[in-house]
């Protein structure tokens, strides 16, 4: 047990590159291979497709993955443990199964069940008050169904909604054999979790220092190598591109995070006792994370069929832009009047430049995005009437795409459970159910308030420029909300962002964040500010109308600003 389980991860999200399966299992050692699948949209995905198909529900890219891996993952001797049983955990085993048998390999396939609560929503009033019933309720369950698969003698685990990390923090805890009140060992094992749920990002993806990154193949997936005390080292494989930094770790230990108690049905992290090292070339080492035991109620993930929506895109070019984005607003707004979509929202992106010498320098974009119930009035009505412009409208009239007729949307919205009404059960590759019982002991979450500066803006004289010249930043989603996390990279960095980067400072940087409550959440072992802007997001990704409905691209917006830093530390 003095040697560390060595996870890796091979999928970051539904969709991601296929052949990371085999390129994990053939790149080195590893005890245990992971997959991340679920978010709250693929879960919206997931339901429309089995309202067509009972049997479907479950992420079939993994199933392809398994017959083209499972025998390289039996050979290795490699456990693969992943959520892509979405909403159908028990029908992604039983394929399993068939896939194994039809390929002669031999592997124990289980699945940890229980986190549907959709048959119970009226029992557990999950209905939404606006939306009526909702088409998905799933618990986000936690490691100790995964663990006691895995102490059966399981090969492969699927499960359905876990919270991302359990996928991490279950083979550990089985490996070495945790309590369930270990509460550092699990927080430990529940930040590895975090930093290798989003794969490539871990390892120099998305990383705002980008042109640092040497090595610019597609960045390899992320290793854990967890120690018996929770402490871990990040790593990967050799050969593989990208980097593994302190940086780069930092970047997504922010990523889509809220205040610095990490609450899960297992174990609250404490964000702010994480404290990362260089371990040698690729490796950053992660100790000192402090847990304490999980709040009372279970986070459920609630999705509802939300309307219909659709966008246009005006292509502008040349003189008078912000005139000619006036006339096509005038004149849709006026041809949608007696049938105007319920949400219309704006968005100009771009300005020519001065003497453009290409047309794309000379081009800006004007997009419209429409919402309603109604998928008549964002359908062709509304794209229809766009078209109808093209000879009637601004000079230079073009579009970036035909006329569609757009598609339906969903609002996701989180809810809350005790956690005693979850029936969490792992299914061993025997067939036995083993009750899960819910947390032997629980503390409420503490009340988050706002992190004040910690001191003054040092004095000295100052230059203009943008934040991102001392600063990273990684931003993302939260449902409705968005999270900016921003990172100094030196320690007299530091000292000057931590009482310049105020909640005030925020709004005045990112006007769009003013009618928006803000916290501003401080970790100082990470040199970080964590801003999370409620609501931004309206009612998360498939309904927002927003140009950047997932919150990706806010933090690099943030470093474009200009502000006045001190010439010392620059």
């Amino acid at each position: 047990m003095s040697q560390p389980l060595r996870v890796g991860n091979a999928s970051g999200f539904y969709g991601d590159r296929f052949s990371a399966v085999r390129e994990m299992l053939e790149g080195g050692p590893l005890d245990v291979l992971t997959g991340d699948y679920l978010a709250e949209l693929t879960m919206l995905i997931l339901g429309r497709g089995k309202m067509k198909d009972p049997d479907a529900g479950y992420a079939a890219t993994f199933l392809r993955q398994m017959e083209d891996s499972l025998g390289l993952a039996a050979e290795r001797g490699t456990t693969i443990v992943a959520n892509a049983g979405g909403l159908n955990p028990r029908g992604l085993a039983d394929r399993l199964r068939e896939l194994a048998g039809r390929l002669g390999i031999d592997v124990r396939i289980a699945h940890v069940e229980g986190d549907d609560l959709l048959p119970r929503a009226e029992e557990l009033d999950l209905a939404d008050a606006r939306h009526g019933p909702p088409l998905t309720a799933n618990a986000y369950l936690g490691a100790w169904g995964i663990v006691e698969c895995l102490r059966a003698g399981a090969d492969v685990v699927v499960t359905g909604r876990v919270t991302d990390a359990s996928l991490v923090v279950g083979p550990a805890a089985a490996h070495f054999g945790w309590a369930r009140d270990d509460w550092d060992a699990l927080a430990g094992a529940t930040v590895a979790g975090h930093v290798l749920e989003c794969g490539a990002q871990a390892t120099g993806g998305n990383y705002a220092f980008f042109q640092e990154i040497y090595n610019v193949k597609a960045p390899g997936f992320p290793i854990a190598e967890i120690h018996p005390d929770g402490s871990s080292v990040i790593t990967k494989h050799d050969g593989t591109g990208g980097a593994v930094t302190v940086e780069t770790v930092t970047a997504q230990l922010l990523y889509e995070i809220g205040a610095p108690s990490y609450a899960g049905p297992d174990v609250t992290t404490r964000f702010d006792t994480i404290a990362p090292a260089r371990d040698g070339p690729d490796r950053v080492r992660i100790s000192g994370v402090r847990g304490v035991p999980p709040p009372p109620s279970t986070k459920v993930c609630l999705n509802h069929l939300g309307g219909h929506r659709n966008e246009m895109t005006f292509v502008l070019t040349g003189l008078d832009v912000e005139a000619k984005a006036e006339l096509a607003k005038a004149q849709l707004e006026a041809a949608l009047a007696e049938a105007r979509p319920a949400r219309v929202e704006w968005t100009l992106i771009g300005a020519p430049g001065p003497d453009p010498a290409t047309q794309g320098e000379a081009t800006a974009l004007l997009r419209c995005a429409v919402l309603d119930p109604d998928p008549e009035k964002v359908g062709r009505a509304f794209s229809g009437a766009v078209v109808e412009l093209a000879l009637a409208g601004y000079p230079g009239f073009t579009m970036t795409s035909p006329p569609g007729k757009g598609g339906p949307c969903g609002v996701y919205t989180p809810a809350y459970v005790p956690n005693e009404a979850i029936e969490h059960v792992a299914v061993t590759h025997d067939g036995e159910g083993i009750a899960i019982p819910a947390a032997p002991l629980v503390r409420d979450l503490e009340v988050s308030t706002e992190s004040p500066p910690a001191g003054a803006v040092p004095p000295g004289a100052t230059v203009r420029a943008p934040l991102g010249r001392v600063a990273g930043a990684r931003s993302g989603d939260k449902g409705g909300d968005a999270n900016i996390g921003v990172w100094a990279r030196t320690h007299a960095q530091w000292r000057w962002l931590e009482p310049f980067l105020t909640t005030e400072r925020l709004r005045e940087l990112l006007p769009e964040t003013r009618e928006h409550t803000v916290h501003r959440h401080v970790l100082p072992n990470l040199r970080a500010v964590n801003f999370v802007v409620e609501g931004l997001l309206q009612e998360g990704v498939s309904a927002s109308t927003r140009f950047d409905p997932q919150g990706k691209a806010l933090g690099e917006w943030l470093r474009s600003r200009l502000v006045d830093i001190p010439e010392a530390v620059l």
